[in-house]
């Protein structure tokens, strides 16, 4: 009996598997895990676990990952929602065991366990996407109250594009960002 595409999905869903930021810390401290940064080259280069190789989810490849037998193969993210994502490609390549952080990067510092910081690298991309949608949404607010209510529609366009973003998990404007040449200096 085959299993339907759903069912297989629920299947991979279910075996990825999840590690708290102190189990990887005792595991970084004994060398003993393959750990795997599937952010953007930017947020990398701004802030990483040391120790950890860079695999962005924008172009993931299964292949790519380095995977020493002997050791766990640990995704991270910023919070664990793209980990999660590449994980599945992981799983859908063959994969049998992939682990991602729990709560990412932000749970690891709020843990106080240490990163590499680069004060020169660019700030984060959701700190540039909040950055950018804020002040649209500010600006059309002042035109709209001084100019002409037409404005309002570039505020209303920008709250209905971090609605989507929010629903369907995608972000047009982080995309975009991630594109600029000060994003791509760290490519």
């Amino acid at each position: 009996m085959t299993s339907t595409p759903e069912k297989q999905l629920t299947d991979r869903r279910d075996r990825l598997k999840t590690i708290d930021v102190h189990t990887l810390k005792q595991l970084l401290d004994r060398q003993a895990v393959n750990l795997v940064d599937v952010r953007e080259p930017a947020e990398n280069a701004r802030e990483k676990i040391a120790g950890s190789v860079l695999m962005p989810l924008s172009n993931f490849n299964p292949a790519d990952v380095p995977f020493a037998p002997e050791k766990p193969t640990v995704l991270y993210c910023r919070t664990g929602n793209r980990s999660a994502q590449a994980a599945q490609k992981l799983f859908a390549a063959g994969v049998n065991e992939v682990e991602h952080l729990e709560g990412g990067l932000t749970a690891w510092i709020e843990a106080g366990y240490p990163t590499q910081v680069n004060k020169k690298a660019p700030i984060s991309l959701m700190r540039q996407v909040q950055i950018v949608a804020g002040s649209l949404v500010l600006i059309g607010t002042l035109l709209g109250a001084f100019v002409s209510l037409w404005f309002l529609i570039l505020s209303g366009f920008v709250g209905a594009g971090l609605m989507f973003a929010g629903i369907t998990d995608t972000c047009a404007l982080g995309m975009l960002l991630a594109k600029m040449p000060w994003n791509q200096r760290y490519r």
